[in-house]
């Protein structure tokens, strides 16, 4: 039990520590290291999806043959659908952007960016989640270690992530103290969601393939909708790409290494 609570917590200390730089750095981040720490996450969110999530819903089904493959495209698609359905519906403020997007609201510019965070945060948390519970139910493709290496691969993109919200939120004209607290809260969402799919694991055990698959195709909405267009904008794109490698790579070593 202790274990599975210090894994889903690991993400959110991550942001927590990302979100502290804003006491150490200036103001604003420069462009070219924010665009490198969105490429760097990137390559984490998009590796983890393939190594700790796909491939996992795949071989759970290993057994079917050719349709083995069906959990993962059906959950792959149903994630980033319900990804798309939220973005919708949620009013919510990207970084460096002028217009909010979603349905119209009288929400603060802070409570927006807020939002989209958390939307970030969301499948993030419930990758974890889900990998840890697989572990924990004895599925084959799935050790307690490689949910470690899931844990840990989110906690170290959530460093940059916690900085590149907490300091444009302080150069929005909110103090150091609540930019570090909005940003640090906005990961709170990640064990929760993580912590609701482990207690309803033994429930969940027979759609596991789909909820892996589900995971990872949220987390790959995020990146592709959001993160690698932020990123790839303006000067400085190849940072993003150097970046994105980078994440990638250290995502799928500790994926293998720890797995």
């Amino acid at each position: 039990m202790m274990s599975t609570a210090i894994g889903l917590l690991i993400p959110l200390l991550g942001t927590m520590l990302g979100a502290s730089f804003v006491f150490f750095m200036k103001k604003e981040m420069k462009p070219a290291l924010q665009k490198s720490l969105l490429g760097f996450a990137s390559g984490v969110m998009i590796a983890a999806s393939v190594w700790s999530l796909l491939i996992p819903s795949i071989e759970m089904n290993a057994g079917n043959g050719s349709w083995s493959v069906v959990p993962a495209a059906v959950g792959f698609l149903a994630g980033i659908g319900f990804l798309l359905l939220l973005d919708e519906l949620t009013p919510h403020l990207h970084l460096g952007a002028d217009a909010p997007e979603g349905p119209r609201s009288h929400l603060s510019r802070t409570a927006m960016l807020a939002l989209a965070v958390t939307l970030h945060n969301l499948p993030e948390g419930m990758a974890v989640g889900v990998v840890i519970a697989a572990a924990s139910q004895g599925a084959e493709s799935i050790t307690l270690a490689s949910a470690v290496a899931v844990s840990v691969g989110i906690a170290i993109q959530n460093i940059p992530e916690g900085a590149i919200i907490s300091m444009p939120m302080c150069a929005e004209g909110n103090s150091k103290w609540r930019s570090f607290s909005i940003a640090s809260l906005s990961g709170i969402v990640e064990p929760l969601g993580g912590l609701a799919v482990v207690l309803l694991a033994s429930w969940l055990m027979p759609i596991l393939p789909y909820l892996l698959s589900f995971a990872a195709g949220a987390m790959c909405y995020v990146v592709v909708e959001e993160l690698i267009p932020e990123a790839s904008s303006g000067d400085h794109s190849n940072l993003s790409t150097i970046g994105f490698a980078i994440g990638f790579v250290l995502m799928m070593v500790l994926d293998v290494v720890l797995g």
